[in-house]
């Protein structure tokens, strides 16, 4: 981890990052980065909802971190439940950020690319704006209405173009998203950071396997993560309905690890394909009991299907399976290679036989679980550690304040917040 900073430039400054889609320190990716820029001696404050089961408090201080939450309720009925959800989420950041007071650095993390307002609002009062993107919306937005040529898609683009527009500095998640950046979004290389996300390794680690969980199956499969339209948890469904009909393989069991949008319809789904007797649909659970499931499965599943977001977006659930030493079946995903490499087995672009087949053959291998196991976590450790992302971020910021004073003003009372340890 970065030191302390003891002086410098960087001395007094204070950071304000805006989160919509997920609270906050739930949030690995922005928690990790708010840790980080504490340690290098930056004082954070973060706007976010606030958690239905968890980080419920409206202002809480937890580790240093000031974090300042407010009321969602997340959209429904289609693209008109996401405009009234982020018109929401702008008022009150907005409001939020009139109290938290002058910033040197307001960093927005997207979706959606509508932060930009409020930290257009900062900027004229003195902040630079670092966009941390964390999704192609383009992109999102044709994974989850398939509807490239309306208004709604033209106004996505737009606003896309204008957030880049607005921004200082850019992370970008990995190099794909990089090459979008500058290439789409007319951004100049040098403006351009790739901070990837990493898991905590303190955090999250493997604990040992509990055969209990496999529900008298000789072999337990895992997945872990979002269930939305994009997501492909209908793909590992259909998939696990061939590995027990047409590979003849029923010697398993799978659980399910998470929630979201599609999550009532996977488990009717999975139903309707007859797989209730070998499928459990966990919803979210404590970080010790995901790491249990982890530990304990054979095989983990990333079903995500191939598509124009997909194919160049990080996903995390890959790299936790990785840290925690799990072999892996994917999709072929350019990015998904490019974070697994050997720690995993690519079936063609959403052929769910391939998959099944795959599943099936790794099952069958022992050995090679435990060397695609152990290849993850050499990676996790090498070139995917956190360690480099703590440095690109701290680049980024010390690039976005370059030849520019701290901001004037005094840090905000601690009125309403109570530490947490």
């Amino acid at each position: 981890m970065p030191g302390k900073a003891s002086g410098g430039d960087r001395h007094g400054r204070r950071a304000l990052i805006l989160v919509e889609n997920l609270s906050v320190p739930f949030d690995r990716r922005v928690w990790q980065e708010c840790t980080t820029l504490r340690d290098a001696g930056w004082t954070v404050h973060v706007i976010c909802p606030q958690g239905t089961k968890r980080d419920t408090e409206a202002e809480v201080e937890i580790d240093g971190v000031r974090i300042h939450r407010y009321p969602l309720r997340a959209a429904t009925g289609g693209p008109a439940g996401y405009l009234r959800e982020y018109g929401a989420a702008l008022w009150h950041t907005v409001r939020l950020a009139r109290r938290i007071g002058p910033v040197d650095v307001v960093h927005a993390c997207n979706p959606p690319d509508l932060l930009f307002l409020a930290a257009r609002w900062l900027k004229r009062r003195g902040a630079r704006f670092v966009f941390d993107q964390h999704d192609l919306v383009p992109e999102l937005y044709l994974s989850r209405f398939e509807r490239g040529e309306d208004l709604l898609y033209r106004g996505v683009c737009a606003l896309e173009r204008l957030t880049y527009r607005a921004a200082d500095v850019v992370l970008a998640t990995n190099e794909s998203y990089r090459d979008v950046a500058v290439r789409r979004g007319g951004r100049s290389p040098e403006d351009v950071f790739v901070v990837r996300s990493a898991p905590d390794t303190d955090r999250f680690h493997p604990v040992p396997a509990e055969p209990e969980l496999k529900r008298g199956k000789p072999h337990l499969l895992c997945y872990l993560g979002v269930m939305g339209p994009q997501d492909g948890v209908d793909y590992a469904l259909r998939a696990l309905a061939k590995l027990r009909d047409e590979v003849g393989r029923s010697d398993w069991h799978a659980v399910f690890v998470g929630g979201g949008d599609t999550f009532d319809a996977m488990v009717e789904l999975s139903r309707r394909l007859g797989l209730s007797d070998q499928v459990e649909f966990t919803g979210r659970i404590p970080d010790a009991d995901l790491a249990r499931y982890l530990s304990t499965a054979d095989v983990c599943l990333s079903p995500d299907p191939h598509n124009p977001l997909n194919d160049v977006s990080t996903m995390n659930k890959v790299l936790e399976y990785m840290v925690m030493g799990r072999p892996i079946v994917s999709f072929e995903l350019r990015e998904a290679r490019v974070s697994a490499g050997d720690a995993a087995v690519y079936a063609p672009a959403n052929d769910e036989s391939a998959f099944a087949r795959l599943v099936a053959e790794l099952l069958d291998d022992p050995e090679k679980r435990v060397l695609m196991g152990k290849t993850g976590q050499e990676r996790i450790g090498g070139p995917l550690a956190w360690r480099h992302s703590q440095r690109a971020l701290l680049a980024a910021y010390e690039a976005a304040c370059r030849d520019r004073a701290p901001v004037p003003g005094t840090a905000p009372g601690r009125a309403g917040t109570r530490p947490r340890r």
